[in-house]
């Protein structure tokens, strides 16, 4: 659906992004992970016509975007980090102004409003204005006036940014709902359980350049981080540390009377605990330290992502 090759774009002497490549297939929601200045809005901004690159191809659905970037912008809708919506009209009265710019039939336009408007649960306040609405609910907004064309492609920059809890939960089911009509969504976030819960495949980009991209599987091959097991004892002393590794085979960290064993949790637990049982070891706590995404990105990148 999306092919990018070689892009970069700098302005001055700012090196935004730095002669990355990646591809986005037909259907799936792909994910752009990475901290504030990463990257992120410039390489979305260049894919959805608003920025042009400075070197690099992008092809949507085939065609070159920067040889017939019109063709391209009927394609796609574009959720931009910024609220574009005018206060002193009602929400219906906005999605009405956006749709003209698409020149959409006003009978067909209405329809389809009411269908978003349904989507994104705010029907039954399509007539109070903008400047009453919440900070939650005018992204959910900004969403329906991207989605007025009924785009291939939707682009979404950091949509749940400032928002409440509700409307942030509520943006994520419109998302899960859009993809499952087999919409195509590139989605940027610095939030860890965003990509989790969303994203199909996740491109993790830092200083304008894509570090590692694949399934959440994959990046974890990539990173070398393993799953754990935590287990604090009554005590433990040196040789019983000793006699762990030699039975388990695995790096065993200790600190106390903390033990982290790195495992197949869903495969060695068991094993793990009957060891503990022969050495005559008092389990006080067991937690398991399943692989995410934070200790992903630690691991390729060297730091946590909001540093």
């Amino acid at each position: 659906m999306i092919q990018v090759t070689n892009l970069s774009k700098s302005f001055g002497d700012l090196h935004a992004v730095k002669n990355i490549s990646f591809k986005i297939n037909k259907g799936e929601v792909f994910g752009f992970l990475g901290p504030n200045g990463a990257g992120k809005s410039t390489t979305i901004n260049m894919m959805s016509t608003i920025l042009q690159s400075d070197k690099g191809t992008i092809l949507v659905d085939g065609i070159n975007l920067k040889e017939n970037p019109n063709k391209c912008k009927g394609l796609i809708g574009v959720v931009p980090q910024e609220i574009s919506l005018y206060d002193e009209f009602t929400a219906y009265d906005n999605l009405l102004f956006w749709g003209s710019i698409y020149n959409i039939p006003k009978n067909e336009l209405k329809q389809r409003i009411d269908k978003i408007l349904e989507l994104i649960g705010l029907s039954d306040r399509k007539n109070d204005l903008i400047k009453n609405y919440s900070g939650g609910m005018k992204r959910r907004i900004n969403i329906a006036s991207a989605l007025l064309h009924n785009p291939k492609i939707l682009f979404m920059d950091e949509p749940t940014v400032g928002v409440d809890p509700q409307s942030r939960n509520r943006i994520f089911e419109v998302v899960e709902a859009l993809n499952k009509q087999g919409m195509t969504i590139v989605y940027t976030t610095h939030y860890m359980e965003e990509v989790e819960r969303l994203c199909n495949r996740i491109a993790i980009i830092d200083n304008g350049e894509i570090i590692a991209q694949g399934t959440q599987n994959e990046l974890q091959k990539k990173s070398n981080v393993n799953e754990a097991v935590e287990i604090t004892f009554e005590s433990i002393s040196g040789d019983q540390v000793e006699k762990l590794k030699k039975e388990l085979k695995g790096e065993i960290i200790q600190i106390d009377n903390t033990v982290a064993i790195a495992c197949d949790v869903n495969k060695d637990l068991s094993s793990i605990i009957s060891i503990c049982n022969n050495e005559n070891l008092t389990i006080e706590d067991l937690e398991l330290k399943k692989v995410n995404l934070e200790a992903i990105f630690l691991s390729l990148t060297g730091k946590q992502l909001r540093d």
